[in-house]
């Protein structure tokens, strides 16, 4: 099989992929959930070429998102690419259903359960669906006997009778990129870090609550940009900002304070079996925390976790 490391490569992939989807799902419609991650959203953009306004993508926003991502799969996928789009806000969902939860495993499960109820009922207001698009890679196959467990949609083929459509099941994660460099989707979307299918919940750690939650998408954010101001985007493999589930003394403008550290973690890796720690300088880490703690509501420590893999893993949770 031909790796797909170029330009032309992949522009023979898509034609071929066009007149193979269309050849299966001929006039039928098809449903897709769109996380916005790069799987997902090669293949809802290489189904929009094949069928157009016959495949119908979902966002389902968990509130558990990074600052800005469900703008950008709004912005890009109806705006942009013409999708017909539907986005659900079933923040509240969420969280109401996690509140108290503290049980990493038992997150994941109910994080997983309600994106299926929500995708569910959505899924039955639309008629005539025949086909469930899945953003499967090659990887996923190997890993988990086909199941897109990364999003959550594992059960629903079998619960609603849907028959898979799965463009990209044959492709690893960078022959995908230069897919979707060519399918015109942007490099912040083609190029995104790997993000946990229980997104910012596995990095507040412990029960979640709305503000501490926040505290992680707001210092994330901050990272993010400093990070690409600095140029170091795209070259450290993954990094993100962890709030555990406790406190610690502090103060500002002479009143003792009673908040959360912020925990910055930064890794590279080849294949996420093992993991080493990205060497940040001094001015630029520096730089970071002085943002966090001026601009983060609820913090007053930032931390740098500087634990390879193993032993500790890339995710705290």
């Amino acid at each position: 099989m031909v790796r797909i490391t170029t330009p032309e490569l992949a522009d023979a992939f898509i034609n071929e992929q066009i007149e193979a989807l269309r050849k299966q799902i001929g006039d039928g419609k098809v449903l897709l959930a769109l996380s916005g991650g790069v799987d997902s959203s090669v293949c809802a953009a290489l189904l929009i070429k094949a069928i157009g306004k016959n495949l119908t993508c979902v966002h389902v926003n968990h509130g558990l998102l990074r600052k800005g991502e469900a703008e950008q799969v709004v912005d890009v996928f109806r705006n942009h690419l013409g999708a017909n789009l539907v986005y659900i806000d079933a923040t509240d969902r969420f969280l109401d259903k996690l509140a108290g939860v503290s049980d990493p495993e038992q997150k994941r499960k109910i994080i997983g359960a309600e994106f299926i109820v929500v995708f569910e009922e959505e899924a039955k207001k639309i008629e005539g669906v025949k086909f469930l698009g899945q953003g499967t890679i090659y990887p996923d196959i190997l890993e988990s006997n086909g199941v897109k467990a990364h999003h959550n949609v594992g059960g629903l083929p079998e619960r609603l009778g849907f028959e898979l459509v799965e463009p990209v099941k044959l492709l690893f994660k960078d022959e995908v990129r230069v897919v979707g460099k060519q399918l015109g989707l942007p490099d912040s979307m083609v190029f995104r870090q790997p993000f946990p299918g229980p997104g910012l919940g596995v990095r507040c750690t412990g029960a979640i609550t709305r503000d501490r939650l926040e505290a992680v998408r707001e210092s994330d954010a901050i990272l993010r940009e400093e990070f690409a101001k600095a140029g170091l985007e795209g070259k450290v493999w993954q990094y993100f900002t962890i709030v555990p589930d406790y406190r610690s003394t502090g103060v500002k403008d002479g009143k003792r304070l009673w908040d959360w550290p912020v925990v910055i973690r930064a890794v590279n890796t080849t294949d996420a079996m093992t993991a080493t720690v990205e060497e940040i300088p001094w001015p630029l880490l520096n730089k970071i925390t002085q943002r966090i703690l001026a601009e983060v509501k609820g913090v007053n420590r930032v931390l740098y976790d500087l634990s390879p893999k193993p032993c500790a893993t890339i995710e705290w949770e």
